[in-house]
């Protein structure tokens, strides 16, 4: 089982925020809830400064029966009492190379980066799936990341891992490998109209046959379609390609 200082270490330690700058997050904080309130997202914000978590939305996803507030309070905490204790270690593997590679980042594209993730949170008898990600929010005088806004949903996936290290606007992400301990580079994945066509329709709830009326196609071609969005997305239903496809901001 991993303890809450496990999670806070050289590559993420944050030197020299005074207190002035908190002042000023007000607006940030009200826009994030804002934000919550209109997408039904489960969202945080963790301070890697004071080591803890500086504000949690009040929906009800990672909260695990605790109130926003409460949760807030544990900070890290609340990892150790829901997170399996060997996903935990997962955890903590990919904070240290998470941030090794951020901290690798040039300065001036850190705010483009986010990293997605899944693990289980159980809540009593209660263990499910979630994609965890996580994006710089704020960052130090001397690029640092400060403050990180996570974004927490259901993963698409049925196991935990799957660990990515993106840049918005790059024609390549990074997946890492927990056998070889390393990083290896993938091209992004990338949809054809038709394909994108085939995902929003049934997104919308049409049924094949009526997508193939809607796109002018024969049935066969649009289920061919089909098969190729599932394959390049490597998922097996629309639910999840949607939920991949919005994931990776491929729609």
């Amino acid at each position: 089982m991993a303890k809450v200082e496990d999670f806070f270490t050289l590559t993420n330690r944050v030197d020299g925020v005074g207190e002035e700058r908190y002042c000023h997050l007000d607006p940030m904080i009200r826009a994030i809830d804002a934000m919550a309130n209109a997408t039904y997202q489960s969202i945080y914000v963790i301070d890697y400064f004071k080591q803890g978590f500086l504000h949690v939305a009040s929906n009800p996803l990672f909260l695990c029966g605790h109130t926003a507030e409460e949760v807030r309070q544990m900070g890290y905490r609340f990892y150790i009492d829901h997170v399996p204790a060997d996903e935990q270690l997962m955890l903590t593997e990919v904070n240290e190379v998470g941030f090794k590679r951020f901290n690798e980042t040039p300065i001036e594209v850190r705010d483009r980066c986010f990293m997605s993730y899944d693990f289980h949170i159980v809540n009593e008898s209660s263990r499910f799936l979630v994609n965890h990600k996580i994006t710089p929010f704020a960052l130090a005088d001397d690029g640092r990341a400060w403050l990180a806004l996570c974004v927490v949903s259901l993963s698409a996936h049925n196991s935990p891992g799957h660990v990515e290290f993106r840049r918005k606007g790059e024609p390549a992400y990074w997946e890492y490998d927990f056998a070889s301990h390393n990083w290896q580079e993938h091209e992004i994945v990338t949809l054809r109209p038709q394909e994108k066509q085939v995902l929003i329709l049934s997104a919308q709830g049409y049924t094949v046959p009526q997508i193939a009326d809607k796109m002018c196609r024969a049935l066969d071609t649009v289920k061919t379609y089909k098969r190729a969005l599932f394959e390049r997305l490597g998922v097996r239903s629309i639910t999840e390609a949607l939920t991949v496809a919005t994931n990776q901001g491929l729609l």
